[in-house]
């Protein structure tokens, strides 16, 4: 067996153990010839003390060779908040409070969501004064004037123009801006499965870590963050690394707070009664998220009687689009006419 420096010579007897012992562990199925890779318990310890350990990229929320997923409402701030971990993980700076354990590396930040205007309107003081990002923070974009190859679907193309995206810029940080773009009915499970296989394919090969961005459909925002508000949320959370959540507070319009919804590398720190508080600011030419403090949960969900009221304003004004009287939305909602009367008028 190996010797530490400074050990006795090493015998014949050990020579011949430490002989026995390679040879049987070769004669275990490797994964090209097997789907299950067969090993005992220590051996796999063996193999895992050789390996790095996870290193935080965003605090706890998000560790080195995770498949983490990120999601929340639309118009929450996902975009805002991912370029900004991308950001510090491609400088070496930590986003403060959250830990930053490596030093600064490649990001690909593949974007579908922004056009590159709108890009510019986030990282500019009136259109000028641009904010300098690190030259290893590549972004990617569709190609509008993309013609597909023959034989190729659309969402198999787009997945083999990321795979060479990764090995073109040498990236080992992905943040993918959103999954439906690459898995356009990802709220089915039966999609979903797909989807995520295909992540955790590229993750492994590469030896990525891999931050998606995804939806949430429409949810009751006085009730508390969960998995299950994750569109496709079962087969996603499943083959997920881990997963937080961005939640819009009740206090102000432009005010978040984070909330880990599932963790493998760490004991949740960041649960319902304990949530990361945010403020969307600009102070110069970057749109950021400045931390101001931890909270509960509870204090930034909306009143049930008012989401109800939200949620009966938003089918009223649906309904009357289609043509129904005010005594037809009342039957349809269950409410009385004046009161659709009222709702509709404040939305005006």
């Amino acid at each position: 067996m190996n010797q530490n420096p400074g050990s006795p010579s090493i015998t014949a007897d050990q020579l011949r153990a430490d002989a026995a012992y390679w040879q049987n562990y070769a004669k275990l199925p490797e994964a090209k010839d097997n789907s299950l890779r067969v090993r005992t318990f220590n051996q796999i310890m063996k193999i895992a003390k050789e390996q790095p350990i996870p290193q935080m990229l965003f605090g706890k929320f998000w560790f080195e060779g995770e498949l983490c997923i990120l999601f929340s409402d639309s118009n929450a701030g996902k975009s805002i908040l991912a370029v900004q971990i991308g950001n510090s993980i491609c400088s070496g700076k930590s986003m403060e409070p959250f830990a930053l354990e490596t030093e600064g590396q490649t990001v690909l930040y593949c974007d579908f969501e922004l056009g590159p205007k709108q890009l510019e309107a986030r990282y500019t003081q009136d259109w000028d004064q641009h904010y300098q990002f690190a030259d290893n923070f590549y972004r990617a974009d569709l190609n509008p004037d993309l013609e597909l190859p023959e034989g190729f679907d659309y969402e198999e193309y787009l997945n083999h123009s990321i795979e060479d995206a990764i090995i073109t810029t040498g990236a080992k940080v992905i943040i993918i801006d959103n999954i439906t773009y690459i898995g356009t009915e990802n709220e089915q499970a039966k999609f979903a499965l797909p989807l995520m296989k295909q992540l955790k394919a590229l993750k492994s090969h590469y030896g990525l870590s891999i931050l998606a961005l995804a939806h949430t459909p429409k949810r009751d925002k006085s009730k508390p963050i969960t998995s299950n508000d994750l569109q496709g949320s079962r087969m996603m959370m499943n083959f997920c690394d881990s997963s937080f959540a961005i939640g819009s507070s009740n206090q102000h319009k432009d005010r978040r707070y984070l909330k880990q919804i599932k963790q493998r590398n760490t004991s949740q720190e960041y649960g319902e009664g304990n949530v990361c508080v945010f403020d969307i600011t600009k102070p110069h030419n970057f749109l950021q998220y400045d931390f101001i403090g931890y909270g509960d949960e509870r204090l930034h969900l909306k009143d049930a009687k008012e989401q109800a009221n939200e949620e009966n304003t938003d089918r009223a004004i649906e309904l009357r689009q289609q043509g129904l009287s005010l005594r037809e939305i009342a039957a349809e909602l269950g409410i009385s006419f004046q009161k659709v009367d009222r709702l509709l008028k404040a939305a005006m």
